[in-house]
């Protein structure tokens, strides 16, 4: 119940610096004339909506289960992930086309000095709280907190080079006053979204697989195999391991084969033993054994 409160409340504090982002990356770049600044907005924007569906699946993942949701609700987290990253694309499609539109039609920028001071800022706040999530989401074994994460620390590349993009034509009125540079700026928002679209495909990668099903990492059942294959000769042989992941909870089945002889007492013993040494390696795992005779196995 502590880890889901403290999961909540890191959630809660990537919506509130999203918020204040959005509202200060816009309003700067609008006054500016930058379409990168502006682009940079719509990125925290797009990170806002990521922080605050991130912040409605810790809420829910925290739900036990129900007569509908029997294995819980632990995959909220990863169509939390999935639907940022559907988001992320959306955003750098939009900035790709604002910049093309920029080049074909430039304009001068107006004073940059605040341009480059947000960038600061954003990259400085967004540093903290992805480091923050990332930390919480490690911890936690959190998908949805990981993924808002990596939003906020994409965001922190992609400030840091408009900042440098802005310094550039900034230095440039000064050391070439007759040479045309604010073509930096729209070419730096075009290297801001195709920075997002990596993001956006490695966070749709990272999510999807578990909404597939797709069995737990491969050290993860060598640990499963291992532990149960130094449990003979109580345990003559196993197969049918299956493993999967929803969110931050593990699921595994393995049937296991005995002597034929043993007692229904013995068996559900072992069962016990295995079921506490597997949730010991991996805490709150969901463990279903099943038990089947062995011919072979020594009375």
């Amino acid at each position: 119940m502590i880890q889901h409160e403290h999961k909540i409340k890191v959630a809660l504090l990537s919506v509130i610096s999203n918020s204040m982002l959005v509202l200060s990356k816009i309003v700067i770049g609008l006054a500016i004339g930058s379409v990168s600044v502006i682009s940079e907005g719509i990125h925290s924007g797009v990170d806002l909506v990521a922080s605050l569906i991130a912040w409605f699946a810790v809420r829910m993942v925290r739900l036990p289960a129900d007569k509908r949701h029997p294995f819980g609700h632990g995959k909220f987290e990863n169509m939390s992930g999935t639907i940022e990253a559907l988001l992320i694309f959306l955003a750098a499609g939009w900035i790709m086309y604002a910049a093309i539109q920029k080049l074909i039609h430039p304009h001068p920028l107006a004073t940059m000095g605040w341009g480059v001071l947000i960038m600061v800022v954003s990259s400085v706040i967004n540093l903290v709280v992805s480091q923050l999530l990332f930390k919480v989401g490690r911890e936690t074994q959190s998908v949805a907190l990981q993924a808002d994460a990596w939003h906020l620390r994409t965001d922190v590349y992609t400030s840091a080079g408009v900042m440098v993009g802005l310094l550039l034509i900034w230095l440039g009125k000064f050391i070439c006053p007759g040479v045309y540079l604010d073509w930096i700026d729209p070419v730096a928002a075009m290297v801001v979204a195709l920075m997002i679209i990596k993001a956006a495909y490695d966070l749709t990668i990272q999510s999807g697989r578990d909404l597939l099903d797709i069995s737990l990492p491969a050290e993860e059942e060598a640990w499963i195999r291992d532990y149960i294959t130094s449990l003979q000769p109580k345990v003559c042989a196993f197969h049918n391991l299956r493993t999967r992941k929803a969110g931050a909870d593990r699921f595994m089945e393995v049937h296991i084969m005995v002597d034929g002889k043993m007692s229904v007492e013995e068996s559900h013993r072992i069962t016990g033993i295995m079921k506490t040494a597997i949730r010991g390696q991996f805490p709150g795992a969901t463990v279903t054994i099943h038990v089947e005779p062995c011919p072979t196995c020594p009375s």
